[in-house]
């Protein structure tokens, strides 16, 4: 991705970073009421991809009442919040569950638990805050 980047113009490589984080907040905000989303990462990956291109959507995200803190969180800490721990991994094994009970193939279930495993170590091996 840098080295795509690295060859466009200043203009286009803000558009191109204010649509990652469209889509990325988009995403975000749809895991927020869709349990088979996770939330956290997507809002972390927009607040990135908007402090490379624009501070005023930056500080818009930032400064949200429902994003803010998740994005704060991670600044101050690497920390991602105890409850979304919880409801992150919650989801993922939902989904797996509802995997098994579909009669998916087994090798969408080994491809589902592995990522789902990653997944829940690199979420547990962070930091809890209390939000």
């Amino acid at each position: 991705m840098k080295s795509i980047l690295k060859n466009l113009a200043p203009a286009a490589k803000r558009a191109v970073w204010i649509g990652i984080g469209a889509v990325s907040l988009l995403i975000g905000a749809i895991g927020a009421f869709l349990p088979v989303l996770p939330t956290t990462p997507f809002v972390i990956l927009a607040a990135f991809a908007f402090g490379k291109s624009s501070p005023y959507l930056q500080d818009i995200l930032e400064t949200n009442v429902v994003f803010g803190p998740i994005i704060q969180d991670w600044r101050r800490n690497g920390a991602i919040a105890l409850r979304y721990k919880v409801v992150s991994i919650g989801m993922m094994a939902s989904l797996l569950a509802l995997s098994v009970i579909l009669n998916a193939s087994p090798t969408v279930l080994v491809i589902q638990a592995v990522a789902i495993a990653a997944a829940s170590l690199f979420i547990l091996s962070r930091p809890g805050t209390a939000v």
